[in-house]
């Protein structure tokens, strides 16, 4: 096997070429690649301002191609969304689940701190709370927010759709501009295959015959995506449909060539990673199968920025990858759709489940067990359903005065709601580091947090406190070009020592060094 020892320090340089030539079995660094008769290899530079795809880079305004997508309930919080944007990397800031002034204060902020800087916010399906949604846009709108994540989403809305399409018009030259932007994140074809097309043709016209857009502005929405880029979201935490990214991403860029081809958009499609974006070795191959960039989550909840509290973060640092479980969904309960969990240290997963064996099992609280309402009354709720009620019906008097209106005709629509205070509550008493419902927490996390802590073990960023988002960023790239230096030299029949494709994270004074 060929040594190659004394220039690793070199090939770790990523942003410088290397010549390498082999004398008496032993490689070593020469200056140019000047022709020998000895055998040689060469490793171009792999800065990481070059991988993914550069008009993606071009087009956000950023400097390397890496999104820290948008965490429920203020997880992704705008001092991610600040770190982010500073270091020439997007944010989103998680807005789902957030009441409308809550998300306003977020766009103040961001507004007044990044101006023109890259960010944007999440703009999450809701098919139990659509005057919500519809609300959320109208801020949007309101307030000139001009990028939204959307997330989540089972089909297209309306409010998604008159989002993307306000304010399109075409400029002197006839190229057609629409201002609002949208990175969708989804996980099966069908639905990537709506938001790769042009909206929907009833929808314009709704739009047109509620006078949210003219007839030529809904011409001219018929000739461009509903999403321009498109995350391919595989295993990852929060909503999942525990796809395999090494399967889904190019499924994805498959049907992006397809979608281009039949479309002729100005623009070329684009397809992102995400879903177990959490080592050196997953960047690269995200990059590698063709991702235009990488999106990570979990990972970034686990840093000092998130929006989650120092009892999370410590638990999310203990995590193994088997350390994951399904649940039931807070804003889908009724739907049975699922979120994907951390498992260890609480008995959410557990607890939510057996709520949603109870709805599925009766009609109305009234008719739940003797027993099993004393259970929930003590363990879960610690009150009187009564009370949780009168809590869930002043809540969405004020979020969705709809929701109380429904609940007070059917009553099986009520104790979903009662039920979704505690779905709802968990993942709050998680961010807020509740001493006494650590047992109930909500903590959204996939297998990549395990993997995460596997790579840091044994480094600064073992310790839960020293995690920082850009910090976490850029290790990720660096070990990715690293990876994709070294399988250069594979490719020119090097043989490699395994301990050389191990890229350990460095601190970011070191970090600056490596990536001159």
């Amino acid at each position: 096997m060929n040594h190659i020892p004394p220039v690793l320090n070199t090939l770790r340089t990523v942003g410088q070429p290397v010549f390498l030539v082999e004398q008496d079995g032993q490689w070593t660094v020469e200056a140019s690649a000047a022709l020998r008769a000895n055998r040689s290899a060469f490793i171009p530079p792999c800065r990481l301002e070059d991988l993914g795809d550069a008009t993606f880079r071009a087009d956000h305004g950023l400097r390397f191609a890496y999104i820290a997508g948008a965490m429920a309930n203020g997880i992704g919080s705008v001092e991610i969304v600040e770190a982010m944007s500073r270091a020439g990397m997007l944010g989103f800031f998680g807005a789902a689940g957030l009441p409308l002034a809550r998300i306003e204060v977020a766009i103040d902020r961001l507004s007044h701190s990044l101006h023109d800087g890259p960010h944007g916010f999440n703009l999450i399906h809701s098919p139990t709370e659509p005057d919500h949604e519809n609300a959320v846009v109208d801020l949007y709108l309101r307030a000139g927010v001009r990028l939204v994540e959307a997330s989540a989403y089972l089909d297209l809305t309306l409010p998604l759709i008159r989002y993307r399409t306000q304010g399109i018009h075409a400029d002197g030259a006839g190229r057609i501009t629409a201002p609002n932007r949208v990175i969708a994140k989804v996980s099966r074809v069908e639905v990537a295959s709506r938001f790769f097309a042009p909206p929907p043709a009833r929808m314009l016209q709704e739009l047109v015959r509620t006078g949210a857009l003219s007839a030529e502005q809904a011409q001219l929405a018929g000739r461009i995506p509903v999403a321009q880029d498109l995350t391919a979201e595989a295993d990852s935490g929060g909503h999942t449909d525990n796809r395999p990214l090494v399967t889904l991403l190019p499924t994805m860029i498959a049907l992006r060539d397809r979608m281009q081809a039949q479309h002729h958009y100005e623009i070329p499609l684009r397809v992102g990673a995400a879903g177990g974006i959490s080592t050196p070795a997953s960047a690269a191959a995200a990059f590698v199968m063709g991702a235009a960039y990488v999106l990570t989550g979990s990972v970034n909840q686990a840093c000092v920025e998130s929006g989650s509290s120092d009892a999370v973060r410590e638990m999310l640092a203990q995590a193994e990858q088997a350390d994951v479980i399904m649940a039931p969904a807070a804003d889908m309960f009724e739907m049975g759709v699922k979120v994907q969990v951390l498992k260890r240290g609480t008995m959410f997963a557990m607890r939510a489940a057996k709520l949603y064996e109870l709805y599925r099992g009766h009609a109305r609280l009234e008719d739940l067990p003797a027993a099993e309402r004393a259970g929930l009354e003590k363990n879960l709720f610690r009150a009187p359903l009564a009370e949780i009620w009168t809590a869930t019906r002043g809540y969405f008097l004020e979020r969705d005065s709809n929701q109380v209106d429904r609940a007070e005709r059917e009553p099986k629509h009520k104790m979903a709601l009662v039920f979704r205070w505690y779905l709802g509550q968990s993942s709050r008493w998680a961010n807020a580091g509740e001493p006494t419902r650590k047992v109930d927490y909500q903590v959204w996390c996939g297998p990549a947090m395990g993997a995460f802590n596997e790579w840091t073990k044994g480094s600064f960023l073992e310790q839960a406190g020293n995690r920082r988002v850009v910090t976490v960023a850029r290790n990720l790239l660096y070990g990715a070009a690293v990876l994709m230096r070294l399988n250069a030299l594979r490719c020119q029949g090097v043989s490699l020592e395994p301990e050389w494709s191990r890229v350990p994270p460095l601190e970011p004074e070191r970090l600056d060094l490596a990536t001159r």
